[in-house]
């Protein structure tokens, strides 16, 4: 059976965070499917157009890295993949306490299915789409956090 896991995330947009945590992972799973949850009641900067292509072209050298599109809830998502991993990325214990409440739902909802953390590189630990933003909004230079198939 192929290890797939799934990198579930608005990605609105994707950071060097995101970018390291799918890159440190390729050697750990067989696929890594990034998943753009979409929220028809949230509002992106960015359209989920140019998220996924965003997304496509920081990966587009690596044939193991998938990218989907999904709504609902991220566990129906890996049962209709047949995803049996979850991967996060944690920047400090904020992050660890929030997706280890989400960890446990998921758990209680598909015992099956088990989700692994990566620790952010501490370079990294700052950023987040967020942040990142706030910075593009007011006319800041994002380029340094964003990765590396993003284009303004």
């Amino acid at each position: 059976m192929s290890r797939i896991a799934i990198f579930p995330g608005s990605f609105d947009p994707i950071t060097k965070g995101h970018e390291d945590i799918v890159r440190r992972a390729i050697p750990l799973f067989d696929e890594i499917i990034v998943a753009i949850g979409v929220n028809s009641s949230k509002n992106y900067m960015y359209s989920l157009e140019q998220r996924l292509q965003w997304i496509k072209a920081t990966f587009s050298d690596c044939k193991s890295v998938k990218v989907i599109q999904y709504e609902g809830l991220t566990i129906e998502a890996c049962k209709k993949h047949q995803v049996k991993f979850i991967l996060r990325g944690l920047r400090n214990s904020n992050d660890y306490e929030y997706e280890k409440s989400i960890a446990m739902m998921n758990q209680a909802m598909s015992k099956d299915i088990e989700t692994i953390y990566l620790n952010t590189q501490p370079e990294y630990a700052a950023i987040s789409s967020t942040i990142v933003r706030d910075i593009i909004k007011n006319q800041g230079n994002a380029l340094p956090f964003l990765a590396s198939g993003v284009r303004l």
